[in-house]
């Protein structure tokens, strides 16, 4: 499914019952009500009042409340996965993994909402999620090939990439991060210190090898 979550937050959708309606256009509406005012608001009867529909029309395409977080939490990784893939082409070593750094914290601020609600409905078990969640671990494995990593340690430095990233974004959209730190500096130091580790692992491998 191409993620609805391109559009801009400030595009607005006006349609009727009889008009056609997608389920593209339900979690646009549905992320763009997520971003301006928080998971608190969201509610099928206010997405189908943003879409112009009635609840029930809703229901041809998603499977309740629920089946709009798996609908929601889908389209934000595969939009994820697309930014980080674009931001780390030509790149390799420290600048790939700043520039997924970067990216992965401005997509966050861009759909504070999206982001934070996206692990609302579990990953673990479902085949479509599960598979939008490597297609990023994959993303940064090959942000991640410049330090010559053993492949075991490939796989876990991927993982802990994406843990440390996710965790920063997350602290920071949901003001976690108490004292008066320049984030942008914070987030320089967060590659830093995971950039000095990757090489030191690399390095330890190649000499093992020899």
């Amino acid at each position: 499914m191409r993620s609805a979550a391109t559009s801009s937050p400030s595009t607005s959708a006006s349609v009727d019952d009889t008009s056609p309606l997608s389920l593209d256009m339900i979690v646009d509406a549905a992320g763009r009500l997520l971003d301006e005012q928080g998971p608190e608001a969201m509610t099928l009867t206010r997405v189908a009042d943003l879409l112009g529909v009635t609840q029930p029309a809703l229901y041809r395409h998603v499977e309740g409340l629920a089946g709009l977080w798996r609908a929601l939490g889908l389209s934000t990784r595969e939009l994820l996965a697309d930014r980080l893939a674009r931001a780390s082409v030509g790149r390799t070593g420290p600048d790939a993994v700043a520039a997924v750094a970067k990216e992965w914290r401005a997509f966050g601020h861009q759909y504070p909402g999206r982001y934070r609600s996206a692990d609302r409905y579990a990953v673990s078990g479902d085949a479509q999620l599960e598979a939008a969640v490597n297609r990023t671990v994959d993303v940064l494995e090959r942000s991640l090939r410049g330090f010559a990593l053993a492949p075991d340690d490939l796989a876990h430095a991927a993982h802990t990439l994406r843990s440390a990233l996710h965790g920063f974004v997350s602290y920071e959209l949901g003001h976690g991060n108490p004292g008066s730190l320049d984030p942008d500096a914070s987030l320089d130091q967060l590659v830093d210190h995971l950039c000095t580790g990757f090489a030191a692992k690399g390095a330890a491998a190649r000499a093992l090898e020899a």
